[in-house]
């Protein structure tokens, strides 16, 4: 069962709101918007990898049967 669209559409968007976030904060000073927009990054990229170890996990469990 590969990553659905929707989930790798989610998670980019989730990483470009986090670099806008990031970058607005940097311009205007803000650190907390900063941070804020660097854990939305992280999120996506985590929940990413999540998504890729579930994966890879049917995939293991399709093989041993």
């Amino acid at each position: 069962m590969a990553m659905g669209s929707a989930d790798k559409a989610s998670h980019k968007i989730e990483d470009l709101k986090g670099r806008v976030k990031e970058t607005a904060g940097r311009v205007v000073g803000d650190r907390d918007l900063e941070i804020e927009g660097k854990t939305d990054q992280v999120k996506a990229a985590a929940q990413e990898v999540g998504e890729k170890v579930k994966e890879a996990g049917s995939k293991v469990k399709r093989l041993i049967k």
